[in-house]
């Protein structure tokens, strides 16, 4: 049988067999009777898989979090592409390298290369001018950099891959510091604030292989854990300007823009605008163009985004 392509390849039409990483699992009841819906990844993406025959079975075969193989086709159900797999089960890591199974393949990742993208957020913080707001910086970066390189962004709606997260600060850390210059903002505040303005998700997601929220992360949120570590470490720098770590706090705090959408206080600051501003463009072109390359109908316009709440014109 032949191998199925990656997943941004995968056809109504493909058949065969492959590894992926099974990112969730979950048993439901349809008008046949029990199934298991699974959602799948490899480095290009992540697409909804089912199981109909023998659920009892393969449901102890894997489990969500595993690298699995498949044997399985494709097919349009509401239009969406899926996959209907005959059979599922755990990799064995030595058997199935010699069939040419590679973990690095399986996991979602950013496209460009993470110690690309890790040098670049070096010269962001090298060029801030303030020796307060670059020693703040320094030290959160360093004492979180293990995770900040790979973390994703989240969990499902943008960014949700490996190096997500550092993906989506790089591109607001553009946008932040044209816009500083286009309407004379405070340069140094805003790279801390994009840089900053999500650190709080290091806590809130847990991430191995596969994105989950932690303890901390429901009961507490990104937006309130990473204003508290801002102020903790800010307060540990000698001489730090009061006003300048309470603006970047600030940051923090209102970046959602929004009380209805997360943010304790609504941005109130010529800074807190433009990041607040930035930061939902990305997000929001990220899902757009996310949606485009995924969709698979006939015609100009995609099928309805839920969170979007349109069809998009796929150019």
């Amino acid at each position: 049988m032949q191998t199925l392509p990656r997943i941004s390849a995968l056809t109504g039409s493909s058949s065969g067999w492959g590894f992926y990483l099974c990112a969730r699992k979950e048993v439901r009841t349809g008008k046949s009777g029990a199934y298991l819906a699974v959602v799948l990844q490899d480095i290009s993406g992540e697409i909804k898989a089912k199981v109909f025959q023998d659920v009892d079975t393969m449901r102890e075969e894997f489990e969500a979090g595993e690298f699995v193989k498949i044997q399985a086709r494709g097919n349009l159900f509401n239009q969406r592409l899926e996959l209907v797999l005959d059979r599922i089960r755990r990799v064995d890591p030595l058997r199935d390298a010699l069939d040419g199974f590679r973990e690095e393949d399986c996991i979602p990742c950013a496209p460009r290369p993470l110690d690309e993208m890790w040098q670049e957020l070096q010269a962001h913080i090298a060029s801030v001018q303030s020796p307060h707001v670059r020693e703040l910086l320094v030290r959160i970066v360093s004492a979180h950099g293990d995770r900040l390189r790979i973390w994703p962004a989240a969990q499902a709606v943008h960014h949700a891959y490996r190096g997500g997260l550092l993906e989506h600060i790089l591109k607001i850390l553009e946008g932040v510091t044209f816009l500083a210059g286009a309407y004379g903002a405070n340069r140094d505040v805003l790279v801390a604030g994009a840089i900053l303005h999500d650190i709080g998700k290091l806590q809130e997601l847990s991430y191995g292989v596969t994105t989950d929220y932690s303890v901390e992360g429901n009961l507490v949120g990104h937006i309130t854990l990473g204003a508290q570590l801002v102020r903790e470490t800010g307060r540990a720098i000698p001489d730090v300007p009061a006003d300048v770590l309470v603006q970047i706090e600030h940051l923090v705090l209102s970046h959602h823009g929004q009380r209805a959408l997360g943010s304790p206080v609504e941005p109130m600051t010529v800074e807190a605008f433009i990041l607040a501003a930035i930061d939902d463009l990305d997000a929001k072109i990220h899902q757009v163009r996310k949606h485009i390359d995924a969709d698979d109908t006939d015609g100009p316009f995609t099928a309805f985004h839920r969170r979007l709440e349109r069809v998009l014109y796929k150019p």
